[in-house]
Formats: structure tokens, sequence, C-alpha cells
């Protein structure tokens, strides 16, 4: 049976970075986690992009326009200052969906108690979920996964379980994931046989 075809936009928010001073390790570790997670074929956007609040919206919304189904952010969530990439999110939202940030949280305090400094959120737009996650790379991959313990059996789950179903409820297309990565957890009613 063949895999539905997903769009998914990346979006990393960095001044250093998008301005040359350092190489972006964002975009890559996205990349490299979904390419491993998920079973359908996928189409990326990428952006490199500023920490500045109208310039972040805007890339949102043109990816949405093209057809993401999913767009994920890295950087931009704590506290300083420049960090504007919750703000600009939600600027764009038609809903707001706060268990995401919620978990992430969670699972971030189970490494760092400077987890309770971190603002991600997720919100709507149109048929597109959009996640802002955690700069590093390290702390992507474990907001993605969720905790496992020494055997690798999942502890708290991560934010992608539920990622794929409610992709399903906003219109877009079937993902699927490689359960040894990411176990996605669909109600009975919302498998496809």
């Amino acid at each position: 049976m063949a895999h539905d075809a997903v769009k998914i936009g990346i979006v990393s928010v960095s001044d250093r970075a998008s301005t040359g001073v350092y190489i972006d390790k964002g975009l890559p570790a996205l990349k490299d986690w979904l390419n491993k997670a998920l079973l359908n074929p996928i189409t990326f956007e990428e952006r490199l992009i500023p920490d500045e609040q109208a310039g972040i919206s805007a890339a949102l919304i043109e990816l949405v326009d093209a057809g993401c189904s999913l767009v994920l952010t890295t950087g931009g969530t704590g506290p300083a200052l420049r960090d504007v990439t919750p703000e600009a999110t939600l600027a764009v939202a038609h809903k707001v969906m706060p268990g995401f940030g919620e978990q992430m949280r969670q699972i971030s305090l189970k490494f760092v108690p400077t987890a309770i400094l971190s603002r991600q959120c997720a919100v709507v737009r149109d048929k597109c979920l959009i996640v802002n996650l955690p700069g590093q790379p390290k702390a992507i991959a474990e907001t993605l996964d969720g905790l496992k313990n020494a055997a690798g059996e999942q502890i708290v789950p991560g934010i992608f379980a539920a990622v794929p179903y409610c992709v399903d409820l906003i219109g877009g297309p079937y993902i699927e994931t490689r359960a040894e990565v990411c176990l996605v957890f669909r109600p009975k009613s919302a498998l496809r046989s």
C-alpha cells in the first residue's frame, strides 16, 4: 500500500545562522529525524531566517499557502529579547493547541530545570499544524521522541505521537511512522486498514 505524500515546512530561526556567523544545525536535525521516523514520501520546504517577528509570521503563512500540512520551527522560543517565534506563530493561528507546548516542557524538564523558560507552542492554520520546537538538535529529538527506558520502552510519549492524528483531523495526509522510532496513537476508528 502506497503512503500519502506529505509536504513539511521546516524553519530555523536564528539571527547568527541566517547571516552565516555559524552553520545552522536545526534544519539538518529536523530533516534527519523526519526522514528516520516517517514512512511517507516527504517534500521539504526549508527556511533559515532571523529572529524577526514579521518575517517569521510571513514565512509561516507562505509555507501554509504552499500546501504544507506540517510546519516545524526550531529556535527563538526562550525569554531573550530577540526570541519572538511563539509571538509570530500565535499571530498566524486559527486555533491554539496548548497541549504540545505543555508536553514539550514536561519532557525537557526530565533533562534540564531551565525547561520552564521555554515558550514553545503549537497552532493550526488552515489545514496545517505548526509546532515550535527547541533550538538544540538534541532537544529537538528528545521532544519529538519522548523518553524511553534502558530497554527502549516508551516512558513518556514524545509530541510526534499525536501529530499524525492531529493532521488527520484538520484534513491533511495520513502520516505513518516507523514504530521503532515513533509509535503514533490514533483511535481505532481513525486507523487505515
